[in-house]
């Protein structure tokens, strides 16, 4: 019901920048990304909440920069000085709140397609 649409993966050199985005059919509560490498579970790398709390995986923090625009409800995660660990498959994730049919609110869950990140030495 609720789609999510990333962009901005690719190839880049160590110590270079990427800058993922994350674009809601609808508004979202929290929105946050998540990545996957080869071999891994999937991790939280940052999230931010409607009102712009934030909150970013000890791995990344400093580097990243999670941020959003709630008018076209698009989530952005700004990456710095990327590292060959950072590779990994990076997955969009959106949090909604919908009222059901017994008039109870309810949340549901929303992932991205994923988007490739590669950070070459």
């Amino acid at each position: 019901q609720v789609q999510l649409t990333e962009s901005g993966g690719g190839l880049v050199q160590a110590g270079g920048s990427l800058r993922l985005s994350c674009a809601g059919s609808k508004s979202m509560n929290t929105m946050g990304w998540y990545r996957q490498a080869p071999g891994k579970q999937r991790e939280l790398v940052a999230d931010i909440s409607s009102e712009g709390v934030t909150k970013y995986a000890d791995s990344v923090k400093g580097r990243f920069t999670i941020s959003r625009d709630n008018a076209k409800n698009t989530a952005y995660l700004q990456m710095n000085a990327l590292k060959p660990e950072d590779t990994a498959v990076y997955y969009c994730n959106g949090d909604y709140r919908y009222l059901n049919d017994y008039g109870e609110w309810e949340v549901g869950r929303s992932w991205g397609q994923g988007t490739q990140v590669t950070v070459s030495l």
